[in-house]
């Protein structure tokens, strides 16, 4: 009998690394905050420095990436529902107005998904969590798009 409810109970309890977001618990806090957040920020621009497949993104930023590391720090920091660090140094983020001086199309968008897929998948042990980002960035990168290829 004490077998058969340790199977049982096992089975209902889901493993703590794949707790969804919620209105209690952000995706800034199930990442682990600041530490977690700027471990992605960080991943995402060694994967685009060191992969040739983000060779033609790498090449669009500014060196060194020190700069752009902290700032895609800030923005994801508040993107995540952290610390909203970027608005309060530069305002509202308009992405995409950001953007519009540098050509972006189809093939960037996908380098950057890349980079950012692999810092995921490097980054992020909760697989639900993982997914929703994933998701979510895509969404963003495609809408980043202001050229045809």
């Amino acid at each position: 009998m004490k077998q058969l409810l340790k199977r049982i109970l096992k089975k209902d309890q889901q493993p703590t690394n794949s707790e969804a977001p919620s209105p209690d618990k952000t995706p800034y806090e199930l990442i682990g905050g600041e530490k977690g957040t700027l471990a992605l920020a960080n991943r995402f621009y060694d994967i685009m420095s060191e992969d040739s497949y983000a060779k033609p993104l790498y090449a669009m930023h500014p060196q060194p990436l020190d700069r752009i590391r902290h700032v895609f720090f800030e923005f994801l920091s508040g993107w995540l529902g952290g610390p909203d660090l970027f608005v309060e140094k530069h305002g509202h983020p308009m992405l995409r107005k950001r953007h519009m001086p540098f050509p972006i199309d189809q093939d960037l968008r996908d380098q950057w998904m890349y980079c950012m897929n692999k810092a995921l998948d490097i980054e992020i042990d909760n697989p639900v969590l993982r997914e929703g980002l994933r998701q979510s960035l895509a969404q963003l990168a495609t809408h980043m798009i202001n050229k045809q290829n």
